[in-house]
Formats: structure tokens, sequence, C-alpha cells
């Protein structure tokens, strides 16, 4: 019999499923005693991340950690518990004229988790990642101590949480600067590109842009090859918008959220209905050319619309894998990793690709590199792991490396880029899948 303190718990990928004990505390003194009491320990946020990072032998949920601590409305400055969500956040901050420097692809991240993994967007090319806009967080560390951490203040921990993935402690709370915004509207462009040149042509003429994006059709071979979207776009001022819209410009109206009621029988989704979808995705952009006005949650959080979408992928889950090759080999990398999708027929259901700008370098434990990233959704059948192996190779081979943040079964020569997060108190099921491969 198991003990009754363990629980079931996953991940959004629904691919690795372990028994593990998991607590959720709102006192700070009982998560020292958590801590203090175990080996093994990683916090983890609200789940988001696709594979085995934030599992371990004990699992602290910062899900109570939810609390407000301060809005600096004149500075555009929040202060908030790690556990509350970025949802959160924008919930606070867009009525007042404000968002996010950063944000990932999904909103329903926490801040802890967004630190933890120095999240990255669609503007990374022109600001950066999540920690550009930290000014400081009180982390509990390996003591049990509860310390602040700063450029300035354990400068030295500060750097080493920043991207090194709940390897340096517990993140309790963060203070972190926002943008000002006019609108809670994005003007935006889409155009369609016939190939990977055209793609890449259209990614260094939106250089100016602050965010851009491209969704590929990743089963398309030949010289359709790289056939895609590029969606880039501008917060809006509140003149450019219908009259309509300028009377509440801050102010979204509320949505329907359907949700997925049950997980997919496995054939729903295969390699023709992820070709069916690329074509009606791309078809359904009649011109070249298309530019509109767009909420936020539209532009930044497409998927986020539907809850528990990872469902569609059945109960045998999916994994995303998301690299990055350094610029100078960008094409030519991006070109073999297609047509290597292309050729085992695992078509990616969500293709997204983004250009990187050059990272600040005493970020050294975050992802990015100026080069581009691409993000593929497989889902888990048997011919998966042989297909990630060959991917792996390829990106070893063009000097790049993996988002650990989505990684699941990557090899660790692309994973182990980690530094000063070396302890045994804190420990995930991926670090200790990485070390033992090595």
């Amino acid at each position: 019999m198991k003990p009754n303190f363990t629980q079931k718990v996953t991940n959004w990928g629904n691919f690795l499923v372990v028994e593990k004990e998991m607590k959720s505390e709102d006192s700070i003194q009982k998560i020292k005693e958590f801590v203090q009491n175990n080996n093994e320990v990683i916090a983890r946020g609200n789940g988001r991340c696709y594979g085995d990072a934030s599992l371990s032998e004990h699992i602290l949920s910062t899900k109570r950690l939810n609390k407000f601590i301060s809005f600096d409305r004149l500075n555009g400055v929040i202060e908030c518990e790690s556990g509350v969500l970025l949802s959160e956040v924008l919930e606070v901050c867009v009525p007042q004229g404000y968002f996010l420097y950063v944000t990932p692809g999904t909103k329903f991240v926490s801040v802890g988790g967004a630190i933890a993994s120095d999240v990255h967007g669609k503007n990374h090319h022109l600001e950066g990642c999540f920690s550009e806009y930290v000014q400081e967080f009180s982390l509990l560390n390996e003591k049990s101590e509860v310390i602040t951490c700063s450029r300035t203040e354990n400068s030295e921990k500060f750097w080493a949480t920043i991207g090194g993935m709940g390897l340096t402690g517990i993140i309790i709370s963060a203070k972190f600067k926002l943008k000002n915004i006019e609108t809670a509207y994005i003007r935006q462009e889409s155009i369609k590109a016939d190939n990977l040149d055209e793609i890449f042509k259209l990614f260094e003429e939106s250089g100016a842009w602050t965010y851009s994006v491209a969704w590929i059709d990743c089963l398309q071979k030949g010289k359709k090859l790289g056939k895609s979207i590029l969606m880039r776009g501008e917060h809006a001022f509140r003149h450019e918008l219908s009259k309509n819209l300028q009377e509440n410009p801050l102010r979204l109206k509320s949505k329907l959220m359907p949700t997925i009621p049950f997980y997919l029988p496995n054939f729903v989704l295969n390699k023709w209905t992820v070709k069916l979808f690329n074509w009606l995705y791309f078809i359904k952009q009649q011109k070249k050319e298309t530019k509109n006005y767009v909420d936020y949650e539209t532009f930044f959080y497409p998927l986020d619309v539907m809850n528990d979408w990872n469902k569609i992928y059945g109960k045998e889950g999916f994994i995303q894998y998301q690299m990055v090759i350094p610029k100078e080999n960008g094409k030519e990398g991006m070109k073999k990793i297609l047509e290597t999708i292309a050729k085992s027929g695992n078509g990616s259901f969500l293709a997204v690709l983004k250009l990187f700008g050059k990272n600040n370098p005493e970020a050294y434990n975050s992802f990015p590199m100026e080069g581009y990233t691409l993000a593929l959704d497989f889902k888990v059948n048997k011919n998966l792991k042989n297909l990630v192996e060959k991917l792996d190779v390829i990106v070893e081979e063009f000097g790049g490396r993996i988002y650990l943040t989505k990684d699941s079964m990557s090899k660790s020569s692309l994973t182990n880029y980690l530094q000063n997060v070396q302890n045994p108190k804190f420990v995930s099921l991926q670090h200790k899948r990485i070390i033992n491969n090595n």
C-alpha cells in the first residue's frame, strides 16, 4: 500500500505521470519546515511546463502563494508572491495602462515559474527575457533562510536563479517592472510566406517591429518547405482604434472559454488531420498580407481561449520540443530540422518560429541565444523518441540547444547548460535524468 501523502502529478504535456509527495502552503514557516525535513525538493507553479522540470520526490506547490504585495502605479512596478499567475497580473495592470514587458505564449504561468524559466516572448530580439525587468525577489535557500536577491544584493544567487529551473531554492515573492500602454489592443500585420527563404527574409525586414512570430506548416516538403505566416505587431495607440473601442480602450469584453471535457481518442490527431489543420490555417487568410487590430489575448495567447486544450493529444500526452540555432546557422539548421520532421510524418499541430536577439550575458542560465528558435508539439507515439534523437543530432551539429522548460527526453549535452545550481536539497526529476545521462 502506497503512503497516503503521495498523489499523482503530471505537467501540461501529460507525458510523465508520477506519484510523489506534493504540499501546498502559504505559511513561510511551514515551507521552511518542508524544506528542512526533505531532500530532493522542487517548487511547482501552475504546472504549465511540459516535461519533468517541476517534478521531484517532494514537490512544493506555490499555488497558495497568490497574494499581491504592492503596485506602484506611478512607476509601473508590481510586487507579488511567486504563485500569482501572469493572467492575474494582467487583470490588475492592464486597466491601469500597463502590460508585461515579456510574456510567453500562455498567461497561465506563475511569476515564480517565469523567473525560474526566464521566459521569453515574441519580442526577445528587442526587449530580451523576463529577467531584464525583474528588480528583486525573495528566495528560500538550501539553509531554509529567506534572502533578498537583486543585481546588487546576493547577486550571485540572483543570476543563478534566473533560468535556474528551481534548483537554487523556492522563490517566495518578486518585484518587477511593467511597460506603459494606451490600449489593450495590438496593431497586427499577417504576411504569408511560401517557403523558408521568404520567411527568413520577412523576419530580417521586421527587426524594428516589437513583436514578431511565425506559424510554420512543418509537413511541407521541397519548394514549399517552410510555408508559413508571419505575424508582427505593436501596441495600438488610442487614436488608432475605432470610436467604439476608444471609449474603454484598456478593457476587454469577457469571452466564453470552452473546455475540452475529456481526452480525445488517439486516432483523432494524426498525420492527416494535422495536414488538414495546416491547410485550413493557411487558406483562412485569403490575401498575401492583412492588417487589423486585435486584443492582446488574441495576439499573445491564442491557445488560452480553450481550457484544457492539452487533452486533444489523448491520454498518452505530448511533448513540446523547442530548440535554438545560432543565427549564422539558422536557415541551414531549420531546413534540416523541417526536412527531418516532414520525412518522419510526425507532424506538429503547432509549430512556432521566432527570432532571438542577443541575450544578457549575466543571465548565463537563460535558454535564448542570438538566432532562430522553433517550438513544436508532438503527440507521444512509438516513433517519437527516434525523431527526437535525430533532431538532437541536428541541433548539436549546428551549435544549438534545447529549452529546459519544454524538455522531457533530449540528450544531456543539449540541456546541461546550467551553472551554479548543484544542490542536493533542490533537485528535479529532469535534473536527475540529465545528470544520470552524462
